[in-house]
């Protein structure tokens, strides 16, 4: 008898350890009664009725998912190999265990899926050079399918990007080519800065002739600091102008005295 009452005592025992539960701040329970969702629960010490009751745990912290590499062909039909990390949490605690079996594997297909449909339509430029773009487009695509599904997705990154080795060589022969264009492109604007300059300076000293006299005598005194023997010496153009017209004027001047004078006297 007293056996019999001990076997009892332990099951009652055993019968009320089994009942309480402690959930944690970041833990929900999803407490179904025979098979009918009854309550969501926690955090803190709740009691469940055995037999009667079941509890599902249900994490609400962020959870990081890694995406597996994922094969896939841009749209200039380049074949890349991309790998992505998920950051998302449980929002809704009774959606994620009544709505989907495993909210974890959905979740994780669900992105597979998504980064390969959503970078297969960009071109390989835009896939290296707009992440940020790419990554809020997919985050916004996979925040609203999983919403039935009582799940917050808060961001996508993508981590690699792995292209062919032919691919990188032609990347790099063109990343040569555009700096050369820019090369050449600021070479030839520096060149039409330079003659615009010349030109309004060659106005300038055509205004004013004197200008032109002190800019030779700079001239040379930049030669003579110089340890050179020869000294060349410029001519100014219009100072040959001005020799040539008095030369003509001489000429003419020479030739008006030599003709004869008519015969005087009168008629």
């Amino acid at each position: 008898m007293v056996i019999f009452i001990a076997i009892i005592a332990a099951i009652l025992v055993a019968l009320l350890f089994s009942a309480l539960r402690v959930l944690r701040e970041y833990e929900r329970g999803v407490v179904f009664m025979l098979g009918r969702m009854y309550a969501v629960k926690g955090p803190g010490l709740i009691i469940i009725i055995p037999i009667i009751q079941q509890m599902v745990r249900v994490d609400l912290r962020l959870i990081v998912l890694d995406i597996p590499t994922q094969d896939l062909i841009t749209r200039d039909n380049v074949s890349v190999k991309v790998n992505a990390v998920l950051y998302f949490r449980v929002v809704d605690s009774e959606k994620a265990i009544i709505n989907v079996e495993d909210y974890m594997e959905a979740t994780g297909q669900l992105a597979q899926t998504t980064l390969r449909s959503v970078l297969g339509q960009h071109e390989l430029d835009e896939l290296l050079a707009e992440r940020d773009k790419l990554n809020v487009d997919i985050q916004t695509i996979l925040d609203e399918r999983t919403d039935s599904w009582g799940i917050k997705v808060q961001n996508v990154e993508i981590k690699h990007v792995d292209i062919d080795e032919s691919m990188i060589r032609a990347i790099a022969k063109q990343a040569e080519a555009e700096r050369e264009r820019r090369a050449k492109v600021i070479h030839a604007d520096g060149e039409f800065q330079a003659s615009a300059r010349l030109v309004e300076a060659a106005e300038q000293l055509a205004r004013e002739p004197s200008s032109m006299q002190l800019r030779y005598l700079q001239t040379l005194t930049e030669i003579a600091g110089e340890k050179s023997s020869t000294i060349v010496f410029p001519i100014p153009i219009n100072l040959l102008d001005t020799l040539n017209r008095l030369s003509a004027t001489e000429e003419d001047g020479g030739d008006d005295s030599a003709t004869p004078a008519p015969p005087g006297g009168t008629v």
